[in-house]
């Protein structure tokens, strides 16, 4: 498996998307600068998470209006998975390839905690190792990641079985109480009606190495290296 982790000015969680993609994969990843035009040859592209040019404007924009972003759209529209956390998934919405946007938390103050999350999709080619209402507990480290969507694109998102994730709490249970930014109806991660494009505020790769006490996030590096790898 070939992949690409995107490096913007203020990107800081390159380097730990890559030791996850390689731990599952067997295959470091290449870094490619937000400069670059191309991106040829790769089966998965990831835009991770951090203050993309300082968040300025509003959390993605500047990003989302990059010349690798042009580049990660055509990729997209050929069919290579996109994963985009955090950060990334902001970028993902300015661009366009994901609906919706990232406000503001509702408390107005930014979260750094372990929070739990309910499966909900369970799909090649990032969720097929994970089961239907599966809960597992990751990191969440973001001041915009309040998901919002009118109510039309909400019952379609639900209609298409496109939410792969909800925050909720240790017995899966998804309710006001277990919202923890004020996302709509507890979104914490979408994709696209490809389902080749996924983004998602929580970071699965702070959940990636046994010696560091957490190996919850591994499921989803493996199921993306086990679809593209056999693909």
């Amino acid at each position: 498996m070939k992949s690409a982790v995107i490096l913007f000015p203020g990107t800081n969680r390159e380097k730990d998307m890559a030791d996850a993609i390689e731990r599952a994969s067997g295959r470091r990843p290449d870094i490619v600068w937000h400069r670059e035009t191309a991106l040829d040859g790769y089966d998965l592209i990831v835009v991770p998470g951090g203050f993309s040019y300082g968040d300025y404007l509003r959390c993605g924009a500047m990003a989302g209006n990059s010349p690798i972003m042009r580049a990660v759209k055509d990729a997209a529209n050929r069919g290579v998975a996109v994963l985009g956390v955090c950060n990334g998934f902001q970028i993902l919405t300015e661009t366009g390839l994901l609906p919706g946007a990232l406000l503001r938390n509702a408390g107005l103050k930014f979260i750094c905690k372990y929070t739990h999350l309910k499966a909900e999709r369970c799909a090649p080619p990032f969720t097929q190792r994970l089961t239907p209402g599966q809960v597992t507990e990751v990191a969440v480290a973001h001041n915009e990641g309040n998901y919002f969507a009118d109510d039309a694109t909400l019952d379609r998102l639900e209609g298409e079985g496109r939410i792969v994730f909800r925050y909720c709490d240790a017995a899966g249970r998804v309710d006001a109480t277990t919202n923890l930014n004020g996302s709509r109806r507890n979104i914490a991660g979408i994709v696209d009606t490809t389902g080749r494009v996924l983004g998602m505020m929580p970071h699965p790769e702070d959940a990636t190495d046994a010696g560091l006490g957490k190996t919850e996030g591994m499921p989803l590096f493996e199921s993306v290296a086990e679809a593209l790898v056999s693909a």
